[in-house]
């Protein structure tokens, strides 16, 4: 890997597209989104299309440097490292010993992985990814975890799952989340549910019958977006009330 592939050049590019007015812009969006901010994050003011176009140049990045992009402050550098990670990932000439490491990574840096967007960069092909034909246990004892961002991971993961039509351990992580008490869970579990439904509209049925009363409505809510009005009306007079 060429010097130009290091973390340093990275932010060096990266801070060439600061913006004042793109620095007010996601300021109020990440607090209308969730007020969750990782501890001692910074915002600089890069669009994420621009974060995101570098890191497709920066595409062969290795991950001891990319693990040095994950340990900054600033989101934005975090956010490239984990782009990085999904598009190395998701590339097929990627070498399974290089998967392997990207998704040691990611577990091994949870802690720099500490908020919603960073996990949705990052959890569908750097760990659904790899996961896809090896065990999965690891995606229960994140399900099981107090830290919300490990939670996120696992049903995020499961993604990966879905879009081949394996619907099994989405059912089987939103059984243990589905009354999770944080918002950015029941959004992410109840948004899964709803794409897993799009593959299995039966199965997503049977999971409401069961379920739905117990339900935070923001997961019910999600879950049932793509269901017939009648349906909806159904599902919502049988969840939660608060």
């Amino acid at each position: 890997m060429g010097a130009g592939l290091s973390a340093k050049h990275f932010v060096d590019e990266l801070m060439l597209h600061r913006s004042d007015d793109e620095l007010q812009k996601i300021d109020r969006y990440f607090k209308s989104e969730s007020g969750d901010y990782g501890e001692g994050d910074e915002f600089v003011g890069v669009r994420m299309g621009d974060v995101f176009s570098l890191a497709r140049k920066f595409i062969d990045m290795p991950p001891r440097e990319i693990e040095q992009l994950l340990e900054s402050p600033i989101h934005e550098v975090r956010a490239g490292g984990c782009s990085v990670m999904a598009k190395q990932a998701a590339r097929k000439q990627t070498s399974e010993e290089r998967r392997k490491a990207l998704f040691d990574l990611y577990l091994r840096r949870t802690d720099r992985i500490n908020n919603w967007d960073l996990v949705d960069l990052a959890a569908r092909d750097v760990v659904g990814g790899y996961l896809w034909d090896k065990p999965r246990d690891v995606l229960y004892d994140l399900a099981r975890s107090d830290n919300v961002w490990h939670r996120r991971s696992a049903i995020y993961s499961t993604a990966y799952f879905i879009r081949r039509g394996d619907l099994d351990d989405t059912y089987r992580i939103a059984e243990i989340l589905f009354n999770d008490d944080h918002d950015l869970i029941n959004k992410a579990v109840g948004g899964w549910l709803r794409e897993a439904g799009k593959h299995d509209r039966p199965r997503l049925l049977q999971f409401l019958n069961e379920h739905a009363a117990e339900m935070p409505r923001t997961t019910l809510r999600y879950a049932i977006e793509h269901l017939d009005e009648e349906l909806r009306s159904h599902y919502r007079s049988l969840g939660k009330s608060g």
